[in-house]
């Protein structure tokens, strides 16, 4: 399988992609803190992504943004049960309850070489498998002190290689780092 899988996500300083009701309003008014036409780099990633996966409780969530912001990238929402879309999501949103492994490779085989991966629970669950190439993480100047955290209890430790960092003058600070892959 060759196959890029990145995550790109957002967390408070302490570690948190959201309270724990799930809300994002700390990240709303970080954003408002943000020049015009600056999106720190997610346009130029999402320009080299083939397919979005995202758990469902993220898919929900984008659901409550209103407009649909991936445009006609293709997303694979990640649910044991049955998913519902709204007339308003485009063809090219679907469902899956695959293994991991054979969803990536079932992609892979139909030529997709960048997957994007979202949401705690579907990057926690990717680390976990190991398929996860790229992590990068912007952390927004807000500690929240509870929420969802990005990463939860790991069985052995991720290695990471650091790729870069990007400050931004209102205070955002994002890193990328590759996943160290065992021989």
């Amino acid at each position: 399988m060759s196959i890029k899988v990145s995550a790109y996500i957002a967390t408070s300083l302490d570690g948190f992609i959201a309270r724990s009701d799930g809300e994002l309003d700390w990240l709303n008014e970080a954003n408002a803190t943000v020049p015009d036409g600056e999106d720190c780099g997610f346009q130029a990633f999402m320009n080299t992504v083939d397919t979005l996966i995202m758990g469902r409780k993220t898919f929900e969530q984008v659901l409550s943004f209103g407009e649909w912001p991936y445009d006609r990238t293709p997303v694979v929402v990640l649910s044991r049960n049955p998913v519902s879309f709204p007339p308003r999501v485009p063809n090219s949103v679907t469902h899956s309850s695959e293994p991991l492994r054979d969803l990536l490779k079932r992609l892979s085989d139909g030529g997709i070489e960048h997957v994007y991966v979202d949401g705690g629970m579907t990057i926690q669950g990717f680390l976990s498998e190991g398929l996860i190439d790229e992590v990068t993480v912007t952390v927004i100047p807000v500690i929240l002190g509870d929420g969802i955290r990005l990463f939860g209890s790991i069985e052995k430790d991720i290695s990471l290689a650091h790729v870069q960092t990007t400050v931004f003058d209102f205070g955002f600070v994002q890193t990328t780092y590759s996943v160290t892959k065992d021989a």
